[in-house]
C-alpha cells in the first residue's frame, strides 16, 4: 500500500448545495469511514445553503482549509464538480483529489463534453441546446421535427440522473424544458438511444499503468460481448485522455444492438459510497477501498 505520512492532515468535503447532497453526504462518510483506519481525517460538512462545518461546527471556510493539507472532494455535482470548488482550493494553496477546474468544468458542461469527445471519433446522441432566453415554442418545434424520438431531456450542466426527462410528444418535450429551464440556464435535449448501459472506469498511475482502465460494468439489466466491454473501456480511457481530466473519471455509455457505441457523459468525481459502482469495479480486481483511497491522496499530494 502507498504511505501516506501520519501526519497529513486529511480533509473530507461532503453535503454542499448540490441536489446529490445525501449521496454525497454518503460517500465522504465512506471515505472518512476508511480513512479513521490510518489516519485522523477531518469531517468537513457543507451544508445546503453553502455553511461550512468541521466535526460538526460551523466555521469560516477560510479558517477551515488552513488546518488541512489536502482534500478528498466528495461533493458531486454543480460546486464541488463544476470547477467553483477547485478554484477556491487552488486559490488556498490547497492540494485536492480530481481534475483541476478547467477539466471539471467542460466536463460538466455536456454539450462541450461532447464536442470534445466526438474530436476523437467517438458518437455521441444528435442534441440540441435550450437555453432560457430562448423561444421555447419555436425551438421546441426545431427540435420536435429534427431530432428522432423519443428524446432526452436533461440540464447542461448538472450531476447523472439529475433532472432527466424521457418524452414522446410535444406537450412532454415542452413540459420536460419548462421544468429544466426553470432551475438551470440551458437544457440540452438529445436522442434518446435503446440499448445497455454501461460504465468506465479510470485511475493514473495505477499497477504501474499511467492510465489504468477497470473492467466496464453494465448497469441495466442484460449483458454485453466482450468486444463491446473492451471497446467502451478504451473509449473511457480516451474521453479522460481528451478532456485532460486527472486522478480518476467515470464515463457513461449506450450499447446500442444495432447502432453501436455512444458516449453520454463523464463524471469526475465518481461516487464512493457503499453501494456505488466504483466500490463494484475495484472490488472486481481485488482492489481494496483503503488503498484506493490512498493512492488518490497521493496523486492528489503529488500534483504537479
Amino acid at each position: 500500500m502507498i504511505t501516506l505520512p501520519i501526519s497529513l492532515r486529511i480533509g473530507v468535503l461532503r453535503g454542499g448545495p448540490s441536489p446529490e447532497y445525501d449521496v454525497s453526504l454518503q460517500s465522504g462518510g465512506h471515505v472518512l469511514q476508511n480513512l479513521s483506519n490510518t489516519h485522523k481525517p477531518f469531517d468537513i460538512f457543507i451544508s445546503k445553503d453553502g455553511t461550512w462545518h468541521i466535526h460538526g461546527i460551523e466555521r469560516s471556510r477560510e479558517r477551515i482549509l488552513k488546518q488541512l493539507d489536502v482534500v478528498w472532494n466528495a461533493l458531486h455535482g454543480s460546486y464541488g464538480e463544476d470547477g467553483k470548488l477547485q478554484e477556491l482550493l487552488s486559490h488556498h494553496g490547497i492540494k485536492y483529489t480530481g481534475s483541476d477546474k478547467f477539466a471539471s468544468a467542460i466536463a460538466m458542461n455536456k454539450a462541450m463534453a461532447k464536442e470534445q469527445v466526438k474530436v476523437a471519433g467517438i458518437k455521441t446522441p444528435v442534441s440540441i441546446i435550450v437555453r432560457r432566453e430562448d423561444s421555447m415554442i419555436d425551438k421546441a418545434k426545431e427540435i420536435f421535427n429534427s431530432i428522432p424520438h423519443p428524446l432526452m431531456v436533461k440540464p447542461t450542466c448538472g450531476g447523472s440522473s439529475i433532472g432527466l426527462y424521457i418524452v414522446r410528444t410535444f406537450n412532454e418535450l415542452l413540459s420536460a424544458l419548462e421544468q429544466v429551464l426553470s432551475v438551470h440556464g440551458s437544457a440540452i435535449v438529445e436522442e434518446y438511444i435503446s440499448g445497455k448501459s454501461v460504465s468506465g472506469f479510470i485511475t493514473e498511475d495505477f499497477r504501474n499503468q499511467p492510465i489504468y482502465t477497470f473492467p466496464a460494468i453494465v448497469t441495466s439489466s442484460g449483458s454485453v460481448s466482450t468486444k463491446e466491454t473492451r471497446a467502451v473501456e478504451d473509449m473511457a480511457k480516451q474521453v479522460h485522455n481528451m478532456l485532460q481530466l486527472s486522478h480518476y473519471s467515470k464515463s457513461d455509455f449506450i450499447v446500442s444492438p444495432r447502432r453501436g457505441i455512444y458516449f453520454l457523459e463523464v463524471n469526475t468525481v465518481p461516487k464512493l459510497e457503499k453501494k456505488s459502482l466504483l466500490l463494484q469495479a475495484l472490488e472486481t480486481v481485488g482492489v481494496d477501498t483503503v488503498h484506493f483511497i490512498h493512492h488518490m491522496l497521493s496523486l492528489a499530494v503529488n500534483r504537479k
